[in-house]
């Protein structure tokens, strides 16, 4: 069996790990890489390490764009076989990939109209389109957690659940290996949830693991503060809206918002906030939001039985769901005691864009990041304090206030994910540390070398190992 790091290696987007083995090829995820604009529309759009045509079947651990948004592509470049997920992760991709196409097309219009006005030339392509990602996902074929389910011939697949977003999974592969006649068990850790989640279960310890393809995006980091730390969030929203502006709070629409939402329904419940108005406006966010509804097989059992007491986790009197380009330009008239929370978390495309343009030169204002930002996104710009910053183009001063709060934070970190490490059932186990800046796969080959009976190595892109 071989493994080919094609994605996510030394980096934390474009998650693709291409295994061979029995003479066919799977591939685990096909994320869209994220970053510079020239090397993200040539990555994502011409897959350099594999023929699309060659895979014989995809496996996709959850939902997020940057481990499912160049599926559409896949399938458009040639792919024929069938793409296998959760159930929940097939409903979430279904608004997630349609939403990526509406982005590209929007930023491209824009991007290129604005070049134009200047006098340039076309700066932006569409990578695939609505009708690409529909026909992606007539290919999706889910299946429960802990089900196992035979993919191809000495192949079955089985997720369980990685506690990260709504029906993210770790996915285990057991291996017949006709070359060496050994039977392996292979485990990609997708992205680990923290656990303790407001909404969703903890990660699932996996047994018996021999080859193990783990994350490490906090690896040598940790959040400042505990998973489901209310009261910190509630203060800084209340410091926030005295300096009489608005909050702007950049959140994956998916699983971030929903937290958020919860959360905020709570505290407005409690008397912890102050009768202000929310604002979602992500379309993607509200249609995802109707999609955690229908999906209690992944909640914690707080919300669980919080749904099936006939209430609404997600929906409060303050809220109001934005969806219309018209109802979200009217945001830009509200000048103070406004909570806008818009996508995308990473402020990479979407709506975000705009509100960051029309609010984040106002002192006044405040820009709260509750999720990570990858290198070299608009969103990591800011927060290394960026005194100026180009949205869509042009060059806006940034003179809000900027305030980080990790612990809404999807993914583990370094202590959390040396736990679920040692949670999993595979002492002597060959692990190839994935999905991870290269400071932080460091951290965490340092620390794992030190526990682990079996080998660990840094995954490198493009490299090709035997197992």
């Amino acid at each position: 069996m071989k493994i080919h790091f094609c994605g996510a290696a030394e980096t934390t987007t474009g998650s693709q790990h291409l295994l061979e083995v029995n003479g066919k090829k799977i591939l685990l995820d096909c994320g869209m890489y994220q970053g510079h604009r020239e090397d993200q529309l040539r990555i994502n759009r011409d897959f350099p390490y594999f023929t699309p045509a060659d895979i014989d079947c995809v496996v996709l651990s959850h939902a997020h764009i940057d481990h499912s948004g160049n599926l559409p592509n896949l399938v458009k470049r040639g792919y024929k076989g069938f793409i296998y997920s959760t159930h929940a992760t097939r409903d979430l991709c279904q608004i997630m990939l349609a939403d990526s196409a509406r982005i590209q097309e929007s930023d491209c219009k824009f991007l290129n109209k604005m070049s134009a006005r200047k006098g340039g030339s076309s700066v932006a392509e569409i990578i695939y389109t609505e009708q690409d990602a529909e026909a992606c996902l007539r290919r999706f074929i889910n299946i429960g957690y802990e089900i196992p389910f035979p993919i191809m011939p000495g192949v079955t697949l089985t997720f369980y659940d990685a506690g990260h977003i709504l029906g993210a999974a770790q996915i285990v592969l057991d291996i017949d290996d006709e070359e060496d006649g050994r039977h392996k068990r292979l485990l990609f850790s997708g992205d680990v949830g923290r656990g303790n989640n407001e909404l969703l279960r903890d990660p699932v310890p996996v047994p018996d693991v021999d080859i193990m393809l783990m994350e490490c995006t906090y690896g040598g980091r940790f959040h400042e503060a505990p998973s489901r730390d209310d009261e910190t969030f509630c203060r800084t929203i209340r410091e926030a809206l005295k300096r009489g502006g608005n909050v702007y709070i950049p959140s994956f629409a998916v699983e971030r918002t929903q937290q958020l939402l919860y959360l905020l329904n709570r505290a407005y419940k409690e008397g912890r906030l102050p009768n202000y108005q929310v604002y979602v406006d992500s379309p993607m966010a509200v249609s995802a939001t109707e999609i955690f509804r229908i999906h209690p097989e992944c909640f914690n059992k707080e919300v669980y039985n919080f749904l099936f007491a006939e209430r609404d986790p997600f929906q409060f009197e303050q809220l109001h769901m934005v969806r219309s380009i018209s109802e979200s330009q009217r945001l830009n008239n509200l000048r103070e005691n406004a909570i806008i929370i818009s996508a995308s978390g990473m402020c990479e495309a979407g709506r975000i864009l705009h509100h960051l343009k029309n609010g984040i030169g106002r002192p006044n204002n405040t820009v709260l990041f509750v999720g990570y930002c990858a290198a070299n996104t608009l969103g990591r710009r800011i927060l290394n304090g960026a005194l100026e910053v180009r949205i869509l183009g042009d060059l806006y001063p940034v003179r809000a206030r900027i305030e980080s709060l990790d612990s809404f934070s999807g993914h583990a970190d370094h202590d959390e994910l040396i736990k679920y490490f040692q949670a999993t059932g595979g002492r002597k186990s060959k692990v190839y540390l994935v999905h991870g800046e290269k400071e932080c796969s460091t951290a965490m080959h340092a620390a794992l070398s030190k526990i682990h009976d079996g080998e660990v190595e840094i995954a490198r892109l493009d490299a090709m190992v035997e197992c």
